[in-house]
């Protein structure tokens, strides 16, 4: 069943089905029309000759450096290859596939100003199995992945590498195999890629739901040696623990008592 991207309603579980399953995944209607139109608005600047920052200036120190037209696109490009600097071992399968989708899903709320063809790209990659190689160290946390991402965006522009079907080829090479066709970055898209925290929000997501499965399975654990021992489960009555302000506890009890209903090897308090 595909997940449809509308840059609100992504779930967790969501992102899990796409990183480990590999559930297609697709644009809503309303979301190609926002994309369409923020691009048409960056379109737009760029008719009517209006300065805007990392559309037509440099970034940083640069800012106030105005950009010919005709050098849009390379600024685009530059900054991808500019800030692909990253080290270390790359990311997994599954962690990629996460960054890959909460990124498109960002960009699908529509206000980045990405056009809905290089949008439409990034998630046809991910549909295919194309996986940019990432590095893991090099995101500057809060200012934003953007070394990450840039290794994403990389291949998007048939540069990079990326891992296809067990390989790990040239991004351009990765690309064609998978029949698509890289992208020539138009005004702010480079920008629009890579400016996110999408890594850090896709390692959060996937730890996150390894926590809870592990905390499922203390429980569980927990409940068993409970019943090794012959031990009582009065003690997760939950009158007791609604006396306390905390509604995990609270949770976890009533949870435990459900694990234990109807068990054999408890007893009840002497």
């Amino acid at each position: 069943m595909t997940i449809f991207l509308d840059g609100k309603s992504l779930t967790m579980e969501q992102v899990a089905e796409v990183a480990y399953e590999h559930r297609p995944v697709a644009l809503t209607d309303e979301a190609k029309v926002n994309v369409q139109r923020a691009a048409d608005a960056v379109q737009k600047l760029l008719n009517d000759g209006v300065v805007a920052y990392g559309i037509t200036t440099g970034f940083g120190a640069f800012k106030d450096r105005v950009i010919p037209l005709d050098q849009v696109e390379k600024l685009q490009r530059n900054i991808i290859i500019s800030h692909a600097v990253g080290v270390g071992d790359a990311f997994d399968i599954p962690t990629t596939r996460a960054i890959m989708l909460i990124r498109a899903n960002t960009l699908a709320r529509g206000h980045s100003g990405i056009r809905l063809s290089t949008l439409q790209t990034l998630i046809d990659m991910l549909n295919a199995g194309v996986h940019p190689v990432i590095p893991e160290k090099g995101s500057l946390g809060a200012s934003g992945d953007l070394a990450p991402l840039a290794h994403m965006s990389l291949v998007l522009i048939g540069e990079g590498e990326a891992e296809y079907q067990g390989e790990i080829l040239d991004g351009v090479d990765a690309m064609q195999r998978a029949g698509i066709t890289p992208v020539i970055l138009a005004a702010k898209e480079g920008l629009a890629l890579t400016n996110g925290t999408s890594v850090m929000t896709a390692l959060g997501v996937l730890e996150t739901l390894k926590a809870e499965k592990l905390s499922k399975v203390a429980d569980i654990a927990g409940c068993m040696s409970l019943e090794a021992l012959h031990g009582t489960p009065t003690a997760f009555d939950p009158r007791i623990h609604a006396l306390r302000p905390f509604p995990r506890q609270v949770e976890c009890a009533k949870y435990l008592c459900q694990l234990l209903e109807g068990s054999q090897f408890t007893r009840k308090h002497d």
